[in-house]
């Protein structure tokens, strides 16, 4: 108790200073999100890809040369179309489930559990890429104003997912509200600076060019002729890489329960939000780099610069960071806000993952695939577990892959699409099976209408997964197909695992009758003293058929001693010594009640073993070792109960009063709470 007490004392002021005061369960309404909120929350993600996108597109086409890097625009513009599809798509599931379960509620319904596993698989394993790649990508935008990050990409980013972690620890209306300006903030950023460089190209006609427009690209060894199946290959795998843009859209679908009432409409309107947002900014970013000349090579791809005919020594800059550069060439305050609001973002787009993944997690737990630790709450309404299991995951991502975007984003955007298809595919079986049963015209139209969407998502998805597997899998999306079956395999084991448990446990007809045929008691003795006496008799009351004292000999002199004083106090109860030549006492303890045990199933052995009650955790190191280990060696002796006996010593009053401190008033003044702390009920010291 001493120890514990200690350590719960500490352990419960950091968490409070951490996470902020407890939240009871009937305050759940009060972190229900309005859609100002939400929209930073659940968006954040999708929003902060026009951080990226742009990048990854230009840094494949950059592969074969100038030729290639004229496509980007038309490339950006099929991302466009895809992405208000899935949008239109994702909106009738918002209206159809707003449970929460999203993609692997749909799947889950109309194609079978299997089909919910699978997307559930996919889910998982992009959330925890969207934490890794986000983060990464803003530690990339970071060094263009903190040079010291070069070569300290992973640890810097690890440290970044552990605040994030903190952060959303506090509950999800809290780090909405943290998260709010700063992606309203970025919004404002990328589009005034899209709007300031339009005025000064059109309107004043400025000639503006980006640090790298002068620059030649020179295509990759093996590049150089682009035409033909090359063409085809290569804007293939520019649009997928492209289609990063898209990660998160489904948050949304997965968040309807965090929104206040009327959850579905305000779901689906931040939903649309989202897109045209998203769309706005990505045109924009893609439309001015195009107008400036602005250039990006993917120097591991081989991809080079040259000036004037000889190679060209150019610090890698973002696409965010050029443009930012190049509109407010003459005012460097716009430059740092867009740098800053575009690290910001990029850093809390994480935060989409930490309320997807959680919530995602946490049913999936409750439908026994997951460990069900995973489906409670914590003290401040979050699904506490699933933030930390997040955060370790992400963290080792950015640690392995040093917060290399170029190579995380490889693995990225399969799992979103394969959930993305799937869930479109179980909308169509949605709206096939109500169709069949609905006999008004007026609901019947609605019903056609939004399978005609769902089939288009159904279709374009389905084409996009095609082009990203075929695109991406060589380099390095099958990682992200191994990660998916294996998460896939190990949510199944758990499954059959809880599943062979809970027939196991199950309660039979003669289970809740069946009396013990006889019941054993060891007392375990180690000295004849206060504790001891206190296990003797809490032994005989409870009438077992027999009762036992066992000491192991380790000491002769001090056997001799306990068994003289045992005999002198004429407790009434026989002592047993067992031999022990190499002096231990655990082992010989253990073999001597495996002894006792009879064939007989009904045979109940119970040891008591008398522990100290301490009130510093430093005395606990000097107590108890041994009834610690004896007591977790015994738990698995099959027939065997062990009762621990404690007493409390003077210094336990320490820990007492400490409990009685921190225990909640209505708990500090019941019966059971005085119980707890060493009183009986009528208010004097227990004994």
């Amino acid at each position: 108790m001493g120890i514990e007490c200690d350590i719960v004392v500490v352990t419960d002021l950091v968490k409070r200073l951490l996470v902020g005061r407890k939240l009871a369960s009937a305050q759940l309404g009060e972190t229900l999100l309005p859609k100002r909120i939400a929209l930073p929350v659940f968006a954040s993600d999708a929003l902060s890809s026009v951080a990226y996108a742009p990048d990854e597109i230009l840094l494949t086409l950059s592969l074969a040369g100038m030729a290639a890097l004229a496509f980007s625009w038309e490339i950006a513009l099929a991302v466009a179309v895809v992405m208000a599809i899935v949008v239109m798509s994702y909106r009738q599931t918002v209206h159809a489930y707003p449970s929460g379960g999203g993609d692997y509620e749909v799947a889950t319904v109309n194609l079978g559990p299997t089909a919910g596993l699978t997307v559930a698989s996919a889910l998982l394993v992009d959330y925890v890429l969207t934490v890794a790649v986000s983060v990464s990508s803003g530690i990339q935008n970071a060094k263009a104003m903190i040079p010291f990050l070069q070569g300290h990409e992973g640890i810097a980013a690890a440290v970044v997912i552990v605040v994030l972690m903190a952060m959303n620890l506090r509950g999800v209306r809290e780090s909405g509200a943290l998260f709010a300006i700063p992606t309203y903030g970025f919004m404002l950023a990328v589009l005034g600076m899209a709007g300031w460089g339009a005025f000064r190209i059109f309107v004043l006609g400025e000639h503006l060019q980006a640090p790298t427009a002068e620059l030649e690209v020179v295509a990759a060894p093996g590049y150089e002729n682009f035409s033909g199946i090359l063409v085809v290959v290569l804007l293939a795998r520019a649009f997928s890489s492209g289609c990063a843009a898209l990660t998160g859209v489904e948050a949304i679908s997965n968040g309807v329960p965090a929104f206040r009432e009327p959850k579905s409409r305000n779901a689906a309107t931040t939903l649309g939000l989202l897109g045209g947002v998203s769309i706005l900014m990505l045109a924009s970013i893609v439309a001015l780099a195009n107008l400036t000349g602005l250039k990006l090579i993917d120097e591991n791809g081989g991809s080079s610069f040259l000036r004037d005919g000889d190679p060209a020594d150019v610090a890698h800059e973002t696409a965010m960071g050029q443009l930012a550069r190049t509109v407010f060439d003459h005012f460097p305050p716009g430059f740092y806000l867009v740098i800053v609001a575009t690290m910001v973002i990029l850093f809390l787009a994480a935060n989409t993952a930490f309320n997807g993944f959680p919530v995602l997690g946490s049913i999936l737990a409750r439908d026994g695939y997951l460990p069900r630790a995973l489906h409670t709450r914590g003290d401040r309404l979050a699904y506490s577990n699933g933030i930390i299991a997040l955060a370790v995951a992400a963290v080792g991502l950015v640690l392995v892959f040093n917060a290399s975007v170029t190579a995380l984003i490889q693995l990225y955007v399969v799992g979103v699409f394969v959930s993305f298809t799937v869930s479109q595919l179980g909308m169509m079986r949605h709206w096939t099976r109500h169709l069949r049963t609905e006999k008004d015209p007026a609901s019947r139209g609605r019903m056609q209408r939004s399978r005609a969407i769902n089939a288009v998502g159904l279709t374009a998805t389905g084409v996009v997964l095609v082009i990203v597997l075929a695109s991406k899998f060589i380099y390095g999306a099958y990682l992200a197909v191994a990660a998916m079956a294996l998460v896939f395999l190990l949510m199944r084991a758990i499954k059959g695992h809880y599943e062979l448990v809970a027939r196991e446990v199950a309660v039979g007809p003669e289970d809740a009758r069946l009396l013990p045929s006889r019941v054993r008691a060891v007392i375990f003795v180690q000295d004849v003293n206060k504790p001891t006496m206190r296990a003797v008799t809490f032994a005989r009351a409870t009438r077992a058929s027999s009762i036992e004292a066992v000491t192991v000999g380790a000491d002769d002199a001090e056997t001799h001693r306990i068994v003289a004083e045992w005999e002198e106090q004429d407790v009434g109860v026989p002592i047993k010594v067992i031999a022990s030549p190499y002096r231990e006492v655990v082992e010989p303890f253990l073999a001597y009640v495996r002894g006792l045990r009879s064939g007989n199933p009904r045979e109940v052995i119970c040891v008591y073993i008398p522990e100290y009650i301490v009130g510093h955790w430093w005395e606990q190191v000097l107590h108890n070792q041994t009834s610690l280990i004896l007591k977790a060696r015994l738990n698995f002796l099959q027939g065997v109960m062990t009762t621990a006996v404690p007493y409390q010593l003077a210094s336990s009053r320490h820990a007492i009063e400490r409990a009685g401190r921190d225990a909640p008033a209505a708990w500090r003044h019941s019966g059971s709470g005085q119980v707890r702390m060493g009183q009986a009920l009528d208010g004097h010291p227990r004994e």
